[in-house]
C-alpha cells in the first residue's frame, strides 16, 4: 500500500524524558523536492501568464515605452499634453518624486492604451474572411497586404493562449440567409409537396417569429465569447440522458504499420510518460497556437480541458468536472482498479519506472472484488440509471474515495488482455480494432474520463474520448504529439524495454477498494455495443496527390464520392452531415456543412445515367465541388445552417414560443454523418521521408438507426482509411457494403479524369463496379448472412441484367 510506504517515513517512540521522533531523510528530501516543483510550475505559469496577457506586445516593451517617457522629462518635451502634470498635482505632495513616478504611471497607461489598440486592431484583421474565398493558389493583391498586416501585429513567439483576446466572435448570421440555405439544403431531398409546405413553415417562421428570437440571440452574442458553444455542449451533450458509448465516445488509432515495441507495459510507459510531457507544456502554455496558411490563429479554448476532466453524471443533467494539478491516473486490469502516482521526488516518474509500475500490475494475480469487475459498465449505459447508483452507492465510505480516485485522475489507462492493431493479412482486424477502442467489452473502459487510454498485449495502443468538453482535433493533436515523442524522441532498447534506469524502491500501485452488489448496467451496454457494424477500409489506389492533379479539393471529392455511394446503397439521397470546425473565433467548436445538394444529386444522377457521357458528369463534378467548398468555407466562417437554428430553437424554449419550423429542422434525422480526421497537425514527423510512421485516424458509432456513420483521413499522397458504422439491427445498412460501394465511387470518379474513349470508360467502368459488388457481396460479415445475401445477390445480378439491357446502343460500347 502506498500509504504504508510513505508512513514508513516517519516514526516515534513514547519515552518517559520524552519523544524520540525520527525522520526519513529520503522522504524529507522527496517533500522538498515535490515543494520546490510546485513554486516552479507556479512561477512559469504566472510568468506564461504575463506573456499571454499582454500579447502581442511584451514585457520588456512597458520598459522601453517608461524610458521613452522618462526621457522627455530631461528634453522639456511633453507628449501627454499635460496629462503628465495632472497626474502629478494628484499625487501626495509628500512625495519627492512625484515627476518620475507621474511619467511611469502615465507610460504605464499608454502601454496598456497601444496593447488594447493592436489587440482589436488584429481582431479586425482577423474578421475578414476573403482570402478563404478565393481560388487555391491564387491569392489577390487585397489578401497578401491583409497576410502581410496579419503576420505584422501577430507578433512573435506566441505562446498557446497568446491570440484568445484577439480573435473575433462568431457572427450570428441573418435569418433571410439562414432560412434560405436552410430550403436550398432540402430541395433535392424533397417532392414538391413537401417542399412547398416546408416553405410555407419557413416563412411563417420569418415573417412571424424569428425576428423576436434573433434579437435574444444577437444579445447573447454581444454578452458571451460564443452564443453558440455553451448552449450546444449542454443541450447536445450533457442533457443526454441517452448512452454516451458508441452514440457519443469516439476513438483515435495508433500507427497503421509500426508497433515500436511488442511489450505492453514498455509501450504503456512511454506513451504515458509523453503524455505528461503534453500535459507540462499544456498547463505553461507553451504549445505553439495552431494557425491557418501559418497566419491565422485558431482557438485553443478547448485544450484546456485534456487532462484531469471527467463527466459527472446526473438526474437531468451532466455536468464535465475539470481540476488542477492531479498527480496520479487510474489503471484498469482484468477486472481490477489500481492507482498508479505519476510524480516522485517532484518530477514525472520515468518511461522505464511507469513500465515497472504496470508490468507489477499486469503480473497481480489477485481476483476482483464482488461487483468489481463490471463497475465500469455504469458509465456505458443510460445516463439516468447511473447518476442514482452513484448517489446511493458512491456517497461515503471505501465506494466514495474509490470513485474520487478515478474521477480525479488525470486519465483513465485500461490494459488490456486482447491483442489488436491492422493486420494486412487479416481481412477484419480494422474492424475488430476499431470496435474494442469504440465499446470494448462495455466494462473495460471509464467512458466518463475526458479520454482513455487503452494499451493491448501486442504493444498497439489508442484512445476512446468522450465527446463533450472537445472535438476530435483537439485529441488528435495530443495524439500526434504523443505517438512522435514515443518513436523518435524516447525509444527503446533491443529488447523492447523503456530507456532509463528502474527505480525499484516506488511503492507499489494502489489497489482501490469497493464494496458493490452486482449492476445490471452491463446487459443493456453490451446490446448497444453487439449491434454495432464495423468496417475499417485502407483505400490506397490513388490519394491527395492524385486528386490535387485534378484541381479539385480531396474533401469535396471524397464528399461527392460518398454522395454516390450513400445512392447506389440506398437508392434514395439523404440528410448529410459533415463536421466543419470554427475555430477561427472565440471558443468555436463545430458547424454542419450539408453535403448532398443539388448539384450533388445531378452528379450522382448523371453517374448512374447510361446515356449522359463523361465529359457531361465532369461538368457536374465540378459544379458539385464547388458548391461543397462554397459551403464549407461559409461554415467555416460562421455562416452556416444548423448551429443558428439549433440556438434560435434553445431561445424559442426559453420563451415559451412554439415554432412547427424549428421542431421540424431539428427533428430531421442524418441518416449518413461523415467527418474528416484531421492529421500532421504539429508536423512532428515527415511522413514522405517516413511513409510507415502514419496513424490510422478514428471513427464514431452511426448517428441514425437506419444510417451509417463514415469517418475519414488522407494520409499523405496515396492512402485515404475509411471508417464505417451501422447497425446490425437495420435491415437496410450493411458498413462492408458500404466500403465496397466507397470504393466503387472513388474509382468512377477518378475515371472521368482519364483522358480516354468515354464509351468505353463507362462501360468498363459499370461492368467493373457491378461484376465486384456481385462477386464481394458473400464477404459480408453480418449476422445472418445467409439470408441477406440470398435476398441481395439476385437483386444485384437482376439489376445489372436489367440496367445493361435498357442501355441505350449497349453493343457499340463493347
Amino acid at each position: 500500500m502506498a500509504e504504508a510506504h510513505q508512513a514508513v517515513g516517519f516514526q516515534f517512540t513514547v519515552r518517559p524524558d520524552g519523544v524520540d521522533v525520527k525522520l526519513s531523510q529520503e522522504v524529507i528530501k522527496n517533500i522538498y523536492l515535490s515543494g520546490v516543483t510546485a513554486w516552479k510550475k507556479r512561477a512559469i505559469q504566472f510568468k506564461n501568464g504575463v506573456l499571454a496577457g499582454v500579447y502581442p506586445a511584451s514585457p520588456s516593451s512597458w520598459l522601453i515605452v517608461v524610458i521613452a517617457m522618462m526621457s522627455t522629462l530631461y528634453i522639456r518635451i511633453d507628449p501627454s499634453l499635460g496629462m503628465i502634470d495632472a497626474i502629478k498635482e494628484n499625487l501626495p505632495q509628500r512625495l519627492d518624486t512625484r515627476a518620475v513616478l507621474s511619467a511611469i504611471l502615465f507610460a504605464t497607461g499608454l502601454w496598456l492604451f497601444l496593447i488594447f489598440l493592436l489587440r482589436y486592431t488584429l481582431k479586425a484583421l482577423l474578421s475578414y474572411h476573403g482570402w478563404i474565398f478565393e481560388s487555391h493558389g491564387r491569392m489577390s493583391t487585397s489578401t497578401k497586404v491583409w497576410l502581410t498586416l496579419v503576420k505584422m501585429f501577430s507578433g512573435r513567439r506566441p505562446l498557446l493562449y497568446s491570440f484568445q483576446a484577439s480573435l473575433p466572435r462568431l457572427p450570428v448570421p441573418s435569418v433571410d440567409d439562414t432560412i434560405h440555405r436552410y430550403l436550398e439544403s432540402v430541395r433535392p431531398l424533397l417532392d414538391n409537396e413537401k417542399f412547398n409546405q416546408m416553405e410555407i413553415l419557413a416563412n411563417d417562421f420569418r415573417d412571424s417569429k424569428a425576428a423576436r428570437l434573433q434579437r435574444y440571440l444577437v444579445l447573447k452574442s454581444w454578452w458571451a465569447t460564443n452564443y453558440v458553444s455553451d448552449w450546444w455542449e449542454e443541450y447536445i451533450y450533457l442533457r443526454s440522458r441517452g448512452p454516451i458509448m458508441v452514440n457519443s465516445n469516439f476513438y483515435v488509432m495508433d500507427l497503421l504499420y509500426i508497433t515500436p515495441t511488442h511489450r505492453q507495459a514498455a509501450r504503456a510507459g512511454n506513451v504515458v510518460h509523453a503524455m505528461l510531457q503534453y500535459r507540462r507544456k499544456l498547463e505553461r502554455g507553451e504549445h505553439a497556437p495552431l494557425r491557418a496558411l501559418g497566419t491565422v490563429p485558431m482557438c485553443s479554448t478547448q485544450m484546456e480541458r485534456i487532462f484531469n476532466t471527467t463527466r459527472i453524471p446526473g438526474i437531468e443533467t451532466d455536468i464535465v468536472q475539470h481540476l488542477t494539478d492531479r498527480k496520479h491516473l487510474v489503471v484498469y486490469h482484468k477486472g481490477r482498479f489500481f492507482q498508479v502516482w505519476l510524480y516522485t521526488g517532484g518530477r514525472h516518474l520515468l518511461p522505464s519506472e511507469l513500465e515497472m509500475q504496470f508490468q507489477r500490475i499486469l503480473n497481480d494475480t489477485s481476483e476482483p472484488q464482488p461487483g468489481e469487475l463490471k463497475l465500469a459498465a455504469l458509465t456505458a449505459g443510460n445516463r439516468v440509471p447511473w447518476a442514482r447508483a452513484r448517489i446511493q452507492y458512491f456517497t461515503q465510505g471505501v465506494n466514495k474515495a474509490s470513485l474520487d480516485a478515478i474521477e480525479s485522475a488525470a486519465f483513465f489507462l485500461t490494459l488490456d488482455d486482447e491483442p489488436q492493431g491492422y493486420d494486412s493479412a487479416k481481412s477484419n482486424s480494422l474492424d475488430s480494432y476499431a470496435k474494442s477502442l469504440l465499446h470494448g467489452k462495455c466494462y473495460d473502459r471509464w467512458f466518463d474520463k475526458s479520454f482513455t487510454l487503452i494499451s493491448y498485449p501486442n504493444g498497439k495502443m489508442g484512445v476512446n474520448a468522450e465527446h463533450s468538453w472537445a472535438d476530435a482535433p483537439i485529441v488528435g493533436h495530443m495524439w500526434e504529439y504523443v505517438l512522435a515523442t514515443d518513436c523518435f524522441h524516447l525509444g527503446y532498447t533491443e529488447e523492447g524495454h523503456c530507456k532509463g534506469d528502474v527505480n525499484k524502491g516506488l511503492p507499489f500501485p494502489n489497489r482501490l477498494q469497493w464494496q458493490l452488489p452486482e449492476e445490471a448496467s452491463y446487459l443493456s451496454a453490451k446490446q448497444i455495443a453487439d449491434d454495432v457494424d464495423f468496417h475499417g477500409y485502407l483505400f490506397n489506389e490513388f490519394g491527395k496527390g492524385l486528386i490535387k492533379k485534378c484541381r479539385t479539393s480531396p474533401d469535396a471529392f471524397i464528399q461527392l464520392a460518398l454522395q454516390l455511394a450513400q445512392f447506389r446503397d440506398q437508392r434514395v439521397f439523404c440528410l448529410t452531415y459533415e463536421s466543419s470546425m470554427t475555430r477561427m473565433f472565440r471558443d468555436g467548436r463545430t458547424e454542419t456543412v450539408r453535403s448532398c445538394t443539388s448539384e450533388a444529386v445531378a452528379f450522382v444522377r448523371a453517374m448512374e445515367d447510361p446515356g449522359a457521357t463523361n465529359a457531361q458528369r465532369l461538368a457536374l463534378f465540378r459544379k458539385a465541388a464547388d458548391k461543397h467548398q462554397n459551403m464549407y468555407r461559409l461554415a467555416m466562417t460562421g455562416s452556416g445552417i444548423d448551429r443558428h437554428l439549433f440556438c434560435l430553437y434553445i431561445v424559442s424554449k426559453y420563451l415559451g414560443v412554439d415554432s412547427p419550423f424549428l421542431k421540424q429542422v431539428l427533428s430531421e434525422p442524418w441518416k449518413l454523418s461523415t467527418s474528416q480526421t484531421p492529421q500532421q497537425q504539429l508536423n512532428l514527423v515527415d511522413i514522405n521521408k517516413f511513409p510507415k510512421y502514419v496513424g490510422a485516424g478514428g471513427g464514431f458509432g452511426p448517428v441514425a438507426d437506419d444510417g451509417y456513420g463514415v469517418s475519414y483521413i488522407i494520409i499523405g499522397e496515396n492512402l485515404i482509411t475509411f471508417h464505417i458504422s451501422s447497425k446490425f439491427s437495420s435491415p437496410d445498412t450493411d458498413s462492408y457494403r458500404f466500403g465496397q460501394h466507397i470504393q466503387s465511387a472513388m474509382l468512377d470518379i477518378q475515371e472521368l479524369f482519364k483522358p480516354i474513349n468515354d464509351k468505353k470508360t463507362f462501360c468498363f467502368s459499370y461492368l467493373h463496379r457491378m461484376g465486384v459488388l456481385f462477386l464481394q457481396l458473400p464477404r459480408t460479415n453480418k449476422p445472418n448472412t445467409g439470408s441477406k445475401v440470398g435476398i441481395l445477390a439476385p437483386l444485384y445480378l437482376h439489376t445489372w441484367k436489367t440496367e445493361l439491357s435498357n442501355s441505350h446502343n449497349l453493343q457499340s460500347y463493347l
